[in-house]
C-alpha cells in the first residue's frame, strides 16, 4: 500500500523506520564513548588534549558540516547523499574500532562526524518529502525527535554493556549492520528529492564555515590544557576573523548556505541561543559524571551506565512540568527558570568529593539535566514556527547545527577547564619512584593515573589514586563553577530574548508565525 490522496501508506511508514535507524546510531555515537575513556586511556595513552579531541571531534565536524551537507543534498539528491553518508559512516566505524593510536582514533572520529552530517539532514528532509499530510508529518517528526533524544540516552548504556564484555572498539561496530541495512533498503523505500531551485553550491561558504570553527576550538582547548603558546594564541583570532568572513559571504552570496535574515526574527534567534546553551550545559558535564562513576567510585562500565540513567527521572518530570506550564506561563519566565534550575545543579556539583555519597552526584546531575532539557522542550517547535514556511528546512538545519555545536563546545570548554585543573593539582604531588612514561600518563588524565596505580605495589598505588581522584574532583568543581556562571547569564539572556512572547493560546504551529512580526535584530 502506498500513499494516496496525500496520505502516507505502508511504504512510507516502513521507510520512516529505515530512516530512524541511522538517526538512532548517530545520536548514540555522541555518548557511546563516555564510559570507554578509561579503556582508551590504557590502550592508546592519549594526552589530555588528545582525549578531549577523541570525545568531541565527532560532534564538532558533525555540527560544522550539517548546513553544508544539507545544501549539497538539495543539489545531488537527499537519498543519494544519505546512502553515500551511510557507506562512509560504516567504513569509518570499522577504522575507529581498530585504531592503533590516539591520532588514528581522532581521524576516524573526524570522518564519522563528516559522514554523519550527510545522514542527519537527509533523514529530516526526506521525512518532510514523504509525509504531506500535516498530522502524519507531525507524528513522523515526533518519532524522529524521540529517536534522536533516546539515542543520546541509550548511547552510554550500550557502550557500558559492550565494554563489560568486549574491548573498547566494539562500541563503534554497532553502526555497521545498521548502515548496511540502510544501503539495501533505501533504493526501494525512500524517494529521491532535489530542490527545484537550489542554485549553485557555495563552496567558499562551506570552506569558511569549517575554517572558522576548528581554530577557535583548538586554541581554547590547547591553551587550557597545555598553557599558552604561539599556535593556540594565533588560532583564536584567526578563527574569529574567518568567522567574520563567513558571515560577510553569507550576506553577499547569491545562494548562501544560511539565510542570515532568519536571525532577525527574535523568536528564531532566541530559540537557537537557548538550545545551544542548554546543550552546552548538559553534554558538557555528562563526561565528568561518567568518569566520576568509573574512575572515582570504581564502578564497571555497565554499572556506571545504568546508574547514569537515574537522572532521567528528573528529566521526565521536568518535561512533563514544562508542558503543563507552557499554556499558563510566559515562555521567557519558563526558560529563565529552567536555566536557574540547571545552575542549581552545577552548584550541587561543587559539593561532590571523592568520598561523597553516590546520591549526591546523581541528584546534582538530575537537577542539571532537568533544567536544561525542560528548557529545550519549549523551543523544539519555536524554531520552525517562527520562520516563514518556505524557509522551514533551513531553519531546522540551523537548529540542529546549534544543538550539535552547543554539545561539542560544552565537552570541549568545560572538559578543558577540568583537565587544566587536574594537571595543575598533580604538579609536584605524584608519588616518588614513577618512571617518565608512567608519570606522564598519570599526569595527563585520571584514566592514566588509575591504569598506572594498578601496576604499582601496595601503598604507592593507593597514594597515586588518592591524589588523582582529588585532583579530578577539584577540576570538576572548577568546571561546575564555570557552568554555574554561564547558566546564570543564560537565564538573563533567555528572559530578554523571549520577553516579547505572550503565553501561548494554541499549540506551536497552529497560532501562525507570530515570530515573523518581530523582525528587529535580537538584543542580548
Amino acid at each position: 500500500m502506498t500513499a494516496t490522496h496525500g496520505l502516507a501508506g505502508r511504504r512510507e511508514w516502513i521507510g520512516l523506520a529505515v530512516l530512524l535507524l541511522p538517526v538512532l546510531v548517530l545520536s548514540m555515537d555522541m555518548g557511546v564513548l563516555f564510559f570507554a575513556v578509561p579503556f582508551i586511556s590504557t590502550s592508546l595513552a592519549p594526552s589530555g588534549t588528545q582525549q578531549l579531541w577523541i570525545m568531541d571531534m565527532y560532534s564538532f565536524l558533525l555540527a560544522g558540516f550539517l548546513i553544508t551537507m544539507g545544501a549539497l543534498g538539495d543539489r545531488i539528491g537527499r537519498r543519494r547523499l544519505l546512502m553515500i553518508g551511510a557507506a562512509g559512516f560504516a567504513g569509518a566505524s570499522l577504522f575507529a574500532a581498530w585504531s592503533g593510536s590516539a591520532d588514528q582514533l581522532i581521524a576516524a572520529r573526524a570522518v564519522l562526524g563528516i559522514t554523519g552530517a550527510t545522514v542527519m539532514p537527509s533523514t529530516l528532509a526526506l521525512i518532510r518529502n514523504m509525509f504531506h499530510d500535516p498530522k502524519q508529518r507531525q507524528v513522523a517528526l515526533a518519532a524522529w525527535g524521540g529517536v534522536l533524544t533516546g539515542g543520546a540516552t541509550l548511547g552510554p548504556v550500550a557502550g557500558g554493556l559492550l565494554l563489560d564484555h568486549f574491548w573498547w572498539g566494539s562500541a563503534f561496530l554497532i553502526a555497521i549492520p545498521v548502515m548496511a541495512l540502510v544501503l539495501v533498503a533505501a533504493p526501494f523505500l525512500l524517494p529521491e528529492y532535489r530542490a527545484p531551485k537550489a542554485g549553485s553550491f557555495d563552496l567558499l561558504g562551506a570552506a569558511l564555515s569549517m575554517a572558522a570553527i576548528l581554530p577557535v576550538v583548538y586554541g581554547v582547548k590547547t591553551a587550557a590544557v597545555d598553557g599558552w603558546s604561539l599556535l593556540p594564541a594565533l588560532a583564536l583570532p584567526a578563527g574569529l576573523l574567518i568567522g567574520t568572513a563567513f558571515v560577510l559571504r553569507q550576506r553577499t552570496a547569491a545562494h548562501p548556505l544560511i539565510d542570515l535574515g532568519l536571525f532577525r526574527i527574535r523568536t528564531f534567534s532566541g530559540a537557537i541561543t537557548v538550545n545551544t546553551i542548554a546543550m552546552f550545559a548538559m553534554m558538557g558535564f555528562a563526561l565528568f559524571t561518567s568518569q566520576y562513576l568509573q574512575l572515582v567510585k570504581g564502578m564497571s562500565p555497565l554499572a556506571a551506565s545504568l546508574w547514569a540513567l537515574a537522572p532521567s527521572v528528573g528529566v521526565g518530570a521536568a518535561v512533563g512540568l514544562a508542558g503543563a506550564l507552557a499554556g499558563k506561563v510566559r515562555p521567557a519566565h519558563l526558560m529563565a527558570g529552567g536555566f536557574l534550575i540547571g545552575a542549581a545543579g552545577f552548584g550541587m556539583m561543587t559539593l561532590v568529593g571523592p568520598d561523597s555519597p553516590l546520591a549526591l552526584i546523581l541528584v546534582a546531575a538530575g537537577v542539571l539535566a532537568a533544567g536544561s532539557v525542560g528548557t529545550m522542550t519549549l523551543t523544539a517547535e519555536m524554531v520552525v514556527a517562527a520562520a516563514p514556511p518556505e524557509q522551514a528546512g533551513a531553519a531546522s538545519a540551523t537548529s540542529e547545527t546549534a544543538v550539535e555545536l552547543g554539545s561539542s563546545l560544552g565537552i570541549a570548554l568545560l572538559g578543558a577547564a577540568g583537565a587544566a585543573i587536574y594537571k595543575s593539582r598533580l604538579d609536584g604531588r605524584l608519588p616518588a619512584g614513577l618512571d617518565g612514561d608512567a608519570a606522564k600518563a598519570a599526569h595527563d588524565t585520571l584514566g592514566g593515573a588509575v591504569s598506572v596505580a594498578g601496576q604499582l605495589p601496595g601503598r604507592l598505588g593507593g597514594d597515586l589514586l588518592e591524589v588523582g581522584r582529588t585532583a579530578f574532583t577539584d577540576g570538576m568543581h572548577v568546571a561546575a563553577v564555570v557552568g554555574l556562571v554561564f547558566l546564570l547569564g543564560a537565564a538573563v539572556a533567555a528572559h530578554r530574548l523571549m520577553r516579547h512572547l505572550p503565553v501561548p493560546t494554541a499549540p506551536a504551529g497552529q497560532a501562525g508565525h507570530a515570530g515573523q512580526e518581530q523582525t528587529e535584530p535580537a538584543a542580548v
